[in-house]
């Protein structure tokens, strides 16, 4: 159903990152006026924002009176978060409860990406519902930002999602594409995670998501809250390395499955599933196939294109 609202406007931040140029595109395709801003990355196609400048956030909303701001911004390396805790927290929950306050001064419908890892994995699946226990700092600022968000904004959904891969820059963008390069050279053997249970999920479903939600919304004002989103097949990091081999016709016996839980780094949920009944009873969802969609993101970095051309193209 078409939403007449001439001229729907749409801010997206970290327009520049995975998730936030596939947000961008998926507006820009589907009718809606959308400015992405970015920090490093921003020029020229986006805004240069530095989110944790107020009066910078505070006028971009207010030039351009969006109806809805998709927030994508964040320090989302679990790592990186435990190492840098100061900057993690101040982009991960000040800069959030600041653009909710914004957009409610502006009356814009705030979508907040959290994530999955703001459960212990237990006890999965989880329901929107059921209460957060998050076991690394990462989890613990994003389950911040959400309570900020929702404090400074009760129009605000907030949207948890798992771990993401899509059309990368780079490999080393998304934790499922960064393993490409252990898959493709088999020439030595490569460990791969088989403890922790993941959902891979295909950025342009979850920008799906975000613009049905948005466009629901626009319908129906009682669309906020909660919700999850997630692909719905359960894969190890073994098992995405092998899907992976799989679709681009690589050998696999050099990947080594390690089935004990991981001791360096951030703690990590063992199954954080997230149940997504709620989103799909709404009518709302898209789910990519994984070896269809990491076909699509990985193609342009295989190395030896040359035999494989006649099996894909």
């Amino acid at each position: 159903e078409d939403v007449d609202i001439p001229s729907r406007r749409v801010l997206i931040t970290g327009a520049t990152g995975l998730l936030g140029r596939a947000v961008f595109k998926e507006f820009n395709e589907n009718n809606w006026n959308a400015v992405g801003c970015g920090y490093r990355r921003a020029q020229p196609r986006f805004e240069q924002i530095n989110l944790l400048d107020s009066i910078a956030v505070h006028d971009i909303i207010h030039d351009f009176q969006p109806h809805v701001i998709v927030h994508c911004a964040a320090e989302r390396r679990p790592d990186v978060v435990e190492s840098h805790p100061d900057a993690a927290s101040q982009l991960n929950v000040a800069a959030s409860a600041n653009l909710a306050k914004e957009a409610a001064g502006v009356g814009a419908f705030l979508i907040y990406i959290s994530t999955d890892y703001v459960f212990d994995g237990t006890n999965p699946p989880y329901k929107e519902t059921d209460v957060p226990n998050p076991l690394n700092l990462y989890g613990k600022t994003k389950l911040e930002g959400e309570k900020a968000v929702l404090e400074n904004n009760e129009e605000t959904a907030v949207l948890r999602i798992p771990v993401l891969y899509g059309e990368v820059e780079r490999l080393e963008e998304s934790a499922v594409t960064v393993m490409f390069d252990k898959v493709q050279f088999s020439n030595k053997s490569a460990n791969m995670d088989h403890w922790q249970q993941r959902f891979p999920t295909n950025v342009k479903d979850v920008a799906a998501v975000c613009r049905q939600l948005a466009e629901k919304r626009m319908l129906d004002p009682s669309i906020k809250g909660t919700f999850h989103w997630s692909g719905n097949e359960q894969m190890t990091k073994y098992e995405m390395a092998c899907a992976i081999a799989d679709a681009f016709n690589l050998p696999s016996s050099h990947l080594r499955p390690i089935t004990d839980s991981p001791v360096v780094g951030a703690l990590r949920p063992k199954n954080a599933q997230l149940d997504c009944s709620k989103l799909e009873r709404l009518g709302i969802g898209q789910r990519t196939p994984f070896r269809a969609g990491i076909r699509e993101s990985l193609w342009p970095f295989l190395v030896d294109k040359r035999w494989r051309q006649t099996v894909f193209h």
